[in-house]
């Protein structure tokens, strides 16, 4: 008995000892997780609670790892993602592992939970939305359980960008001309939306609604090219290159402002300003969806089937290029697509420092884009909702509940963890 009592209290000291010394591995490999998006809001949540943890890029379709104690165990069954706990020399191994030079792996080490911003319209008098769409980010955020402050214009225009890592710009028409909805013009939503741009506009000493929209969008670039994280999905993408294009130049038909464009205005743009885009040509008129010939467009005139419509995500070598690496991790490479008002980028209009993530490259088309700006970064994402194929005006939020485990939201949450990482200049 006494044999017995000694053996049992050396396994149970064998058992603390190895927690003690222990890991927890969220696993993303697709067989193995059942919640990859909240996953993420794990790691942000331990990062938050000043613990550091790691992104083992490309191992096991981009898993994280941190030290292990109780709560966080606790946290991850509360929430419904898959773990593993490991010990200490099984977790040195993985790290061995992931450093040959054989493997195309890397181990980055997360550092801090970066503060995140949404620059996001005005709610009305009874606290909804103006705009009758969701927007993406703002969705995936809250189902992940990641804290984020909402701000437009005024926000931005007094210099609150500093106190912030990652900017997301939410669907958004940076030109002044109220996301060329001419369809809804008779729509109440349209009207008072309208409205109150015009009238936060002029609050902020501005004539016009593009007045205000460019003085912001030079803001931004300032806060990127001094470190910030940028993001974009839809129509903030083309229409943020779009007004900075046309600094100082009226591009807005009468309808939207009062008076007439600039016959000249194609001519007059300076591209040298713009992150992503070059060369492209407006869009003629005030109707239609299009800004630009930067978006492929939409439906039948893009030639691709809905049923047919995929990218796929380019394979980065992690050692050498940690940065598209981690905004790539996911864990399959083909992405099925997805409408938007800007869908996608046509490759003739991209700099030639853009790097591209994701292509359809059949059609030519760019989905998924990143450069840097100074000393910061920004990407862009074409479509709408990832698991909204079309996505239409005052169409339900999409509940992603019913997708935890989406490709295309992976995306999203890759750019958000992406500051918490420590960096490494690129060597390619």
């Amino acid at each position: 008995m006494i044999k017995k009592g000694l053996l049992m209290m050396v396994l149970i000291a064998a058992v603390v000892g190895q927690l003690k010394a222990a890991y927890i591995l969220l696993p993303m490999d697709p067989e193995k997780q059942k919640d990859h998006l909240k996953a993420y809001g794990i790691t942000y949540w331990v990062l938050k609670n000043g613990v550091e943890a790691w992104w083992l890029l490309n191992y096991r379709g981009g898993s994280f790892a941190f030290e292990y104690n109780k709560p966080f165990e606790k946290e991850c069954m509360t929430r419904g993602v898959s773990y593993e706990i490991i010990p200490d020399a099984q977790f040195k191994n993985i790290l061995d592992q992931i450093a040959s030079p054989e493997a195309n792996m890397e181990a980055m080490k997360l550092e801090k939970a970066p503060r995140i911003a949404v620059y996001t319209p005005e709610i009305d008098g009874k606290g909804k939305a103006i705009q009758p769409w969701e927007d993406a980010v703002t969705l995936v955020l809250t189902y992940a359980e990641i804290p984020f402050d909402m701000l437009y214009d005024r926000e931005v225009l007094q210099d609150k960008l500093p106190q912030y890592d990652w900017l997301h710009l939410h669907h958004e028409d940076f030109t002044g001309q109220l996301g060329r909805n001419r369809g809804y013009r008779n729509a109440s939503w349209y009207e008072e939306y309208k409205t109150r741009s015009e009238d936060l506009a002029y609050s902020l000493g501005y004539k016009k609604i593009s007045h205000s929209k460019l003085a912001v969008v030079k803001k931004i670039r300032e806060w990127v090219a001094g470190g910030g994280f940028m993001f974009a999905m839809c129509s903030a993408t083309e229409t943020f290159d779009i007004a900075l294009s046309a600094d100082g130049v009226d591009i807005c038909d009468a309808i939207f402002d009062g008076d007439p464009a600039d016959p000249n205005a194609q001519s007059k743009l300076d591209f040298s300003k713009t992150f992503a885009f070059k060369n492209f040509i407006l869009a003629d008129g005030p109707y239609g969806h299009n800004f630009s010939t930067i978006d492929v467009g939409r439906g039948w005139s893009r030639n691709v089937m809905p049923q047919q419509d995929y990218f796929t995500l380019f394979d980065f070598s992690a050692k050498w290029d940690p940065v598209p690496s981690i905004l790539t991790q996911c864990h399959t490479r083909t992405i099925k697509g997805f409408i938007g008002q800007t869908t996608a980028f046509r490759k003739e209009y991209l700099k030639t420092n853009v790097l591209i993530l994701g292509e359809n490259k059949a059609q030519k088309e760019a989905r998924y884009i990143h450069g840097i700006f100074g000393k910061g970064f920004w990407t862009f994402y074409g479509g709408h909702d990832p698991e909204d194929y079309l996505h239409r005006v005052e169409d339900p939020d999409t509940d992603l509940s019913l997708h935890p485990d989406s490709p295309g939201y992976r995306l999203i949450l890759n750019n958000i963890l992406f500051p918490a990482a420590k960096k490494k200049e690129r060597k390619t």
